[in-house]
């Protein structure tokens, strides 16, 4: 299969998880090409068989360049088969008003951009306090506190599930897969 993968990030944890799927993707057999949103002319989606589009939550919302994306491509990726990660430090919780938000985050984005995902799973993320500046730092440390997270100064904090993002996607792309 022809595998798309495009992904928005800020702090760089959408980024590494989009560089796993593709390692995942090569490894069960399919070609695929990784694009950054806000890179230079991302690659269309037509000629590919599926998509994967990818995006962390920040303030309620997801990257402009990959909303810009979906918006400008959502005929082509309304007719593929395609997944939707939606990146956050809520995935990692059970907080159930923080769930309702993030599926109103994901509403939103399809409602703003026209492109309806055909499956959308939830990704936790990671603290990245070696790499914050010094508002975002402190910002973060504060809602880790407050989520009664114990994190160590500088030092990042990760709640990727590595093996059930592998997982997920042998099994997407084996379905995406069996529809073409």
């Amino acid at each position: 299969m022809k595998l798309l993968i495009v992904y928005g990030t800020t702090d760089g944890q959408t980024a590494k998880i989009a560089k796993r799927i593709l390692q995942t993707a090569h490894e069960l057999g399919h070609s695929v090409a990784l694009e950054r949103a806000d890179g230079d002319d991302p690659v269309a989606p037509e000629g590919f068989d599926a998509a994967i589009l990818a995006a962390s939550v920040h303030a309620g919302r997801y990257q402009e360049p990959l909303a810009a994306y979906a918006r400008a491509h959502k005929t082509v990726l309304n007719a593929l088969p395609t997944l939707f990660l939606s990146v956050s430090l809520t995935a990692a919780g059970n907080d159930a008003d923080e769930w309702e938000g993030l599926r109103d985050c994901v509403r939103r984005f399809s409602e703003e951009t026209g492109w309806t995902p055909g499956r959308t799973e939830h990704v936790a993320g990671a603290f990245k306090f070696a790499d914050y500046g010094f508002f975002t730092y402190w910002a973060m440390r504060w809602i880790a506190r407050n989520k009664g997270e114990k994190v160590a100064p500088r030092q990042n904090k990760e709640f990727t599930d590595w093996e059930a993002l592998d997982a997920l996607i042998g099994e997407w792309t084996a379905v995406a897969g069996a529809g073409k």
